[in-house]
């Protein structure tokens, strides 16, 4: 659980902010059967359960698979090492809407609703609290989630666990994102 994600935007009252609930069967992030993400400043409720589909209140919802006329890529830069950033260039140079609110959980739940084509977090702090409900919500809307080596995303669910992530709509947004993965 996370109870506020997106603490520095509460405080400020910039509203974008979270609380989010994942329930697994194991201590691995591939083991959460169901997860809840409430947007705090509106009330909608972002839901899945393993299986069942990814939802927006009552309404399903996938990850955005036709080819963007516009791609939209969520980027959490915050506090990144410069070997992060050089990494992270080809992302700035070659797609020019770049997002991020402060507020992973949520913004991986938009990522599910479709508004964004790939969120990328590579910066080694994320905790695993922040995302265990996103990951469901994101695996169950259609999205591909893997780590900073590009393999399927899977970690214990310990407290001190950090994590890089990339959640992306395609293969194909993927290839384009980082054409040099390999």
């Amino acid at each position: 659980m996370d109870a506020i994600d997106g603490s520095a935007n509460a405080v400020r009252g910039v509203p974008f902010f979270c609380s989010s609930l994942a329930f697994a069967t194991e201590n691995k992030l591939s083991s959460i059967t169901d997860g809840v993400i409430t947007n705090l400043s509106t009330g909608e409720m972002y839901w899945a359960s393993k299986g069942e589909g990814a939802f927006l209140d009552e309404k399903q919802i996938t990850v955005h698979k036709q080819t963007p006329l516009y791609k939209i890529v969520g980027v959490n830069t915050s506090g990144a090492s410069p070997e992060i950033m050089k990494k992270l260039q080809p992302v700035f140079e070659n797609h020019s809407h770049t997002r991020h609110f402060g507020a992973n959980a949520l913004e991986m739940a938009m990522f599910a609703q479709g508004l964004m084509d790939i969120f990328i977090d590579l910066r080694d702090k994320i905790r695993i609290q922040d995302i265990a409900a996103g990951y469901i919500i994101v695996k169950e809307a259609g999205g591909l989630l893997l780590d900073a080596e590009f393999n399927s995303l899977d970690a214990d669910l310990s407290y001190d666990t950090r994590v890089s992530f990339i959640a992306a709509a395609t293969h194909e947004i993927l290839e384009e994102i980082f054409p040099n993965k390999n």
